[in-house]
């Protein structure tokens, strides 16, 4: 269970389906945000929550805005690490030709919760050699 706090009105964030992986976030605005093109800006969710050691929330576009109407967020995946206790806020980004309005109560983004472990570093002067080597950026081929 995660710990959350709503200020906002708006119901707290709820997977759509069964099958969904993420919960969608909403809006919390006193007015309509207009963002015109390739504007971006921190959109607030009402939202503070404490995430359990060893969770991360990975807050990510919804595809619906981004094909329909250019929104996306400026980092994405963005990550919300488990002892971050400030509101959750979003960065849009207006990829579109058009200005694009955003009304409070709107879905802007999904949010996933995620386990991880933090990584220790090993020093070593020479790497073990694998058959892909260095090959990166489209070495393995095309299909």
């Amino acid at each position: 269970m995660v710990q959350i706090v709503n200020k906002s009105p708006h119901q707290l964030p709820e997977y759509q389906t069964a099958g969904s992986a993420g919960m969608d976030l909403r809006a919390w605005l006193p007015q309509p945000v207009t963002l015109q093109p390739m504007e971006r800006r921190l959109i607030p969710t009402g939202l503070y929550m404490a995430l359990p050691q060893g969770y991360e929330a990975q807050i990510r576009p919804r595809s619906g805005l981004a094909i329909k109407r250019g929104l996306s967020l400026v980092n994405t995946p963005g990550t919300i690490d488990s002892d971050y206790r400030g509101e959750v806020m979003v960065p849009v980004i207006n990829l579109s030709r058009e200005p694009q309005v955003i009304a409070d109560g709107e879905r802007i983004a999904q949010m996933v919760i995620a386990r991880y472990e933090q990584a220790g570093w090993e020093m070593v002067t020479q790497l073990e050699e694998t058959s892909r080597g260095a090959g990166g950026f489209g070495s393995s081929g095309t299909l």
